[in-house]
């Protein structure tokens, strides 16, 4: 499976951004997805996740509440609703994929990553 995210931008402070990640291959639908962050100067961190199904979500507390991850394995696709866009949130987001539920926080557990997408909030 290769994954590709788009959709980032410039937003400013309060406005919302809806990230998407395409995905190539048939086993795309029986992945669990994962989006993460890099801030400049920092290390890439864990932002949300959603199971094969969509039944189960993860988020990390700094975007709980604003944010909303889901999937469309009809189209092989994952979002990332931002919403309530803040300074903080700017980074290179990416979407990453691993084939189990395990630990979908840990971004070791990822096999498969995307090229970033840059968001940039300003204040």
């Amino acid at each position: 499976v290769q994954l590709q995210a788009y959709g980032g931008g410039l937003v400013q402070a309060g406005g919302s951004l809806r990230l998407s990640c395409a995905a190539s291959g048939r086993t795309f639908s029986s992945w669990t997805v994962g989006w993460f962050r890099q801030a400049p100067g920092k290390e890439r961190e864990f932002v949300a996740a959603i199971i094969w199904s969509g039944g189960s979500t993860v988020y990390a507390d700094s975007v709980k509440g604003r944010s909303t991850i889901s999937r469309d394995n009809a189209k092989n696709t994952a979002s990332l609703q931002m919403n309530d866009l803040k300074p903080e949130d700017t980074a290179v987001y990416y979407c990453a994929g691993k084939s189990n539920w395990w630990s979908p926080s840990n971004l070791s557990e990822y096999r498969q990553w995307g090229q970033g997408t840059e968001v940039t909030v300003s204040s």
